[in-house]
């Protein structure tokens, strides 16, 4: 991307709102985006799928009163726009009216001059060539491959990265841009039991900048190291006992909270925090932050959705549950002001998200919190999808390792762990130290005192 694109994309913003608003638009808001991705897979040493694709697109929001439409296109020829706005205008006056529909505040409205920096594009992590991602993943999966004899097989490695501008142009004044990239790498090994069983691990790195990623060697052989002590995996009998959630694991479960903490949840009923502001939701060791301002992090962003300036908001501290997230609409359900949260699809249409949803890290190892459950699981995965948001009932398939004596004594696979989330979040008693931003949400290892953990018999 360079400037001069970033105008272009301004430039067509300000055309199509011009051309609804001259339509008969009472409100004309519209997002631009173009960019290019990489994807390049190496396996067995060799070159398997290299993709390279690049994209532009434009989403329109219109209002014609209290009546709504959006509309999307990639066709952004003269012809494609002048038929995408008139879509939109036509949408708008076949729909119902919506009491609570409206833009943004604009005296909430930020001054795009005047916008945090926050280091969301590398020009070398964007520009990463199909040879140079080769090379990278082949010397991830070498790495492996090389590791232990008992790495049998693989499943590649594979690099990819993006790289991109998106704009924004409201016809209440606002209009800004701004440049993002993500470079990844990941290896998957596969290492065979004794009994011929195979078991599949994984590692990757992650980062917005390409200097930052971990080396590509040490992604292979944490990769390994990891596969090859899944190797005698077996299940567990049926008990409650503490579980510890890993970085990987963790963030899964912060990720069914972020869901639960969104204003559209609430308005809709359809979230267990429904009535529960300014209640305990969680232990005393938790506060969890939506940051949009963390410099060079993957959901950063330096306004909204609705072009209200990015602000950090914390929704639970120190285990009270202090704010909903909201975009306007969900704001005026709600009787609220928003808070910052808007996020727009490929249409243009306005929803309320999460950026930067991170659970503060504590102050114990990730070591030090196996050595202190006597008696437990470690989980490292999990699977399915068996979470109620309403109700906050939680159960889905894990695997780990099972803890005895503060160590982790043998792998465990096919078990499954069950506990409301409501009572998950409260008696978590250990949090770790080990938060790693490679993903939006994330979080540190954790441990929560008791859960049911189901295996494959009876327990004695």
């Amino acid at each position: 991307m360079t400037t001069k694109r970033v105008d272009e994309l301004l430039a067509l913003g300000d055309a199509i709102v011009r051309r609804a608003r001259d339509g008969g638009a009472t409100v004309a808001e519209c997002i631009l985006r173009s960019g290019a991705e990489l994807s390049a897979k190496v396996r067995l040493g060799e070159p398997e799928l290299v993709e390279e694709a690049g994209h532009h697109a434009a989403g329109l929001r219109v209002m014609k009163g209290k009546r709504v439409a959006s509309t999307s296109t990639s066709d952004l020829s003269e012809e494609g726009i002048a038929r995408f706005v008139s879509d939109a205008l036509e949408l708008a006056d076949l729909s119902q009216e919506d009491p609570f529909a409206g833009p943004a505040d604009s005296k909430l409205l930020c001054d795009p001059t005047k916008l945090a920096d926050l280091e969301l594009y590398d020009p070398k992590g964007g520009s990463v060539q199909a040879a140079e991602a080769i090379a990278i993943a082949k010397r991830g999966e070498d790495a492996a491959r090389a590791f232990d004899k008992r790495i049998s097989n693989s499943e590649g490695a594979t690099f990819g990265r993006t790289q991109g501008g998106a704009a924004i142009v409201l016809s209440s004044g606002f209009r800004a841009a701004y440049e993002g990239s993500y470079s990844s790498l990941s290896v998957v090994p596969i290492a065979e039991d004794d009994g011929g069983k195979k078991r599949r691990g994984y590692h990757w790195t992650a980062k917005r900048f390409f200097e930052e990623l971990d080396r590509a060697e040490d992604v292979g052989r944490e990769a390994a190291r990891r596969t090859l002590r899944k190797l005698g995996a077996r299940t567990v009998a049926t008990t409650e006992a503490p579980v510890v959630f890993d970085p990987d694991a963790a963030r899964s479960i912060l990720g069914l909270l972020a869901s639960c903490t969104l204003g559209s949840s609430i308005w809709r009923k359809s979230s267990y925090l429904v009535d529960r502001e300014g209640t305990r939701v969680a232990s005393d060791l938790v506060t969890v932050v939506d940051d949009p301002l963390i410099k060079r992090a993957p959901g950063s962003r330096p306004y909204d959705g609705e072009g209200l300036a990015s602000r950090r908001n914390v929704v639970v501290e120190k285990g009270i549950l202090r704010m909903f997230l909201c975009d306007s609409y969900s704001a005026r359900k709600l009787g609220r002001e928003s808070t910052a949260s808007a996020s727009r699809g490929g249409g243009a249409g306005v929803g309320a998200s999460t950026t930067n949803f991170v659970l503060e890290p504590g102050a114990d190892s990730n070591q030090s919190i196996v050595k202190g459950t006597k008696r437990g699981l470690y989980v490292t995965e999990m699977m399915g999808f068996g979470f109620n948001a309403t109700t906050g009932d939680f159960s889905r398939g894990a695997a780990g390792f099972w803890i005895e004596n503060g160590e982790l004594a043998f792998p465990v696979s096919e078990v499954t762990i069950s506990l409301n989330v409501d009572d998950l979040w409260k008696t978590i008693d250990a949090i770790g130290d080990d938060l790693d931003l490679r993903t939006a949400t994330a979080a540190p290892t954790f441990r929560v005192a008791k859960m049911t953990i189901a295996g494959g018999q009876a327990s004695e």
